[in-house]
């Protein structure tokens, strides 16, 4: 555990424990006065009333955090008189050190509502039991959410189990500048990567993978999928399956390293200096996870006019992002509320439009949505994606799922010692 998660977790635990002074708990550790029955919504209308909802979500993205704060808190405070508290953290772990401190401590209530998750993070919650589970496909809303999706119902492999519910979809993606890049001359698998990159020296490179690096991450996991004959093999854990095509990744990244930008020297901390770099005319390509494509990053002025994104034809990572209620959380009413409110078809249809900042596919799915308003709004987001969008036909072709989290672990601290260490 790095130094930083130690203090994290350490003050998490002196915070838990002050709060676990000032409150009762239950016999189950969930306060009595706190134990809502998602299956009587008007109950949990009521109940959340004058409530603040503290929603933990990574604080990186300032498009991200404005759509939050303009689109959500007002529609909170006025239909249901929930104040929205977002609470920015650097990475999902460190809100998940927060809640396993505030277990530890024996706090109940925590200080934690609700967190943007999915993954090892909520793999670890689940593990640790301190997860609400039952309650995500019993919102009002859950109905226009497609359960019978493997993607949508299995988080990197693990089932949701009425833990987590969708917010948004994403799948990994690259960015280029047409006027540098032509599209026929356009890398399309990790294996025409290695040659176009050593054949353009210094005009690529990737986000360190590990925390704060999820996209970097996603990127060398892409590269296990190739080299090791496909993703399928990776949604259960097999540690002689790792052990059988580690070897190829870490020697694919090292033979690709000398070629990157600064030689594989250093790489970007995360996706906005990779974007820096990639409008500095450093490199020659960045990366994103927005579906809509790289419109709000040209609009931001973060990136330059005219930029596009483009797949590989394979092992293009997607996935869901959920929201999840922890089991000591102090409002979990206003949790329930706001987790339904984000999956309402007209604020999924204006987190979808590039305009948004978030720019991420829909959680639900249009067709099981009833209101004619409701369908043209979702039909309008889907249009909007602009020029520089990746072709929906090209995302589904190219996507691949997650896999098991207890490979993230393995592929993050191996990356540090097999590449980073072997220089």
């Amino acid at each position: 555990m790095t130094l930083r998660r130690v203090i994290a977790r350490a003050a998490g635990a002196m915070l838990a424990a002050a709060a676990l002074a000032l409150s009762g708990c239950g016999s189950d550790g969930v306060s009595a006065s706190r134990d809502v029955d998602v299956r009587d919504w008007p109950a949990v209308e009521k109940a959340a009333r004058g409530q603040t909802v503290r929603w933990y979500m990574w604080g990186g993205s300032r498009a991200i955090n404005a759509f939050v704060d303009r689109t959500y808190a007002p529609v909170l405070k006025e239909r249901y008189d929930i104040t929205l508290a977002r609470v920015p953290v650097a990475d999902t772990v460190d809100a998940v050190n927060q809640v396993l401190s505030e277990k530890q401590a024996g706090a109940d209530p925590g200080a934690v509502d609700l967190i943007w998750i999915n993954g090892e993070n909520f793999a670890s919650l689940r593990q640790a039991d301190m997860l609400r589970t039952g309650w995500s496909r019993s919102l009002p809303n859950a109905r226009l959410v497609d359960w019978d999706d493997p993607a949508v119902a299995n988080d990197f492999g693990v089932p949701v189990g009425g833990a987590e519910s969708p917010w948004a979809a994403a799948q990994f993606q690259f960015i280029r500048d047409p006027s540098r890049t032509r599209a026929e001359d356009l890398p399309r698998s990790y294996a025409d990567l290695r040659q176009w990159a050593c054949a353009n020296p210094g005009r690529v490179t990737y986000v360190a993978p590990g925390p704060g690096g999820f996209i970097g991450t996603r990127f060398v996991k892409g590269a296990l999928y190739e080299l090791s004959g496909g993703a399928d093999q990776w949604a259960r854990f097999d540690r002689a399956t790792w052990d059988r095509h580690a070897p190829a990744l870490w020697a694919y990244l090292r033979e690709l390293a000398p070629c990157l930008w600064r030689e594989g020297a250093t790489y970007p901390r995360d996706e906005n200096q990779l974007h820096g770099l990639f409008a500095n005319r450093e490199v020659d390509l960045s990366m994103t996870q927005a579906t809509a494509g790289p419109a709000t990053l040209v609009a931001e002025g973060t990136i330059p006019k005219g930029s596009a994104a483009f797949v590989f034809t394979a092992n293009m990572i997607g996935d869901y992002s959920y929201v999840a209620i922890p089991r000591n959380a102090p409002s979990p009413a206003a949790a329930l509320v706001t987790a339904n409110v984000i999956l309402d078809p007209f604020l999924q249809a204006a987190q979808a439009r590039p305009e948004s900042g978030f720019g991420l596919g829909f959680a639900i799915n249009p067709a099981r949505v009833t209101d004619g308003a409701a369908r043209q709004a979702l039909r309008r987001a889907a249009a909007s994606r602009g020029p520089g969008a990746t072709p929906v036909a090209d995302l589904a072709r190219s996507r691949a799922p997650e896999s098991d989290p207890r490979y993230q672990d393995l592929i993050e601290q191996g990356w540090r010692r097999n590449v980073v260490g072997a220089r």
